[in-house]
């Protein structure tokens, strides 16, 4: 049996979850997240607890098991303390701002790259080289941070680019001399 997925869910104070069917919606005081699950599986609310139940053992119903509990959970997660990424800019000159809603990212090209943060996502700049990204839906908070990242990607010689906090980059050794 899936060890993830027997845990019970926890729902903390404040949050409310609705199971209509195989669609799980969870509201909480940081903001509300809807998703469809996987029709087989079996999510009831039990004193406080959200449990998933599968209907066999077969390989796929063992794999959903876990996935499920786990999404669930990051739901719940998300709606009362939030997700974020922190993104470093290692480079001369490379910086980050803010103009209103947008991220204007200094990467080394001809033209500033300008990106616009999709709903329910917080873009923070604390200083010229570092960008949070903040929001409710751990997938979304990821996609939105992997595409920032995407503008210029560490490279292996000198490790400039953009890189997540704490990531370590590959060197390279470079060209030998004589």
């Amino acid at each position: 049996m899936s060890r993830t997925g027997r845990k019970p869910i926890p729902v903390p104070e404040g949050v409310e979850v609705k199971i209509e069917g195989n669609v799980v919606r969870v509201k909480g005081p940081k903001g509300q997240l809807e998703k469809e699950m996987h029709r087989d599986m079996n999510i009831k609310i039990e004193d406080k607890q959200i449990i998933v139940e599968r209907p066999s053992d077969s390989k796929q119903h063992k794999a959903l098991h876990g996935t499920t509990r786990s999404l669930i959970a990051n739901m719940v997660e998300g709606v009362t303390k939030g997700f974020q990424k922190n993104l470093e800019l290692v480079g001369v000159g490379y910086r980050a701002q803010k103009q209103g809603k947008k991220l204007v990212l200094s990467m080394g090209y001809s033209h500033p790259v300008e990106m616009e943060a999709p709903e329910g996502i917080e873009i923070e700049v604390p200083a010229a080289n570092k960008i949070q990204v903040k929001g409710v839906d751990k997938q979304l908070v990821g996609i939105v941070a992997a595409k920032i990242r995407e503008v210029r990607l560490p490279e292996p010689y000198k490790g400039k680019g953009i890189k997540y906090e704490g990531e370590h980059i590959r060197r390279k050794a470079g060209k030998a001399g004589k």
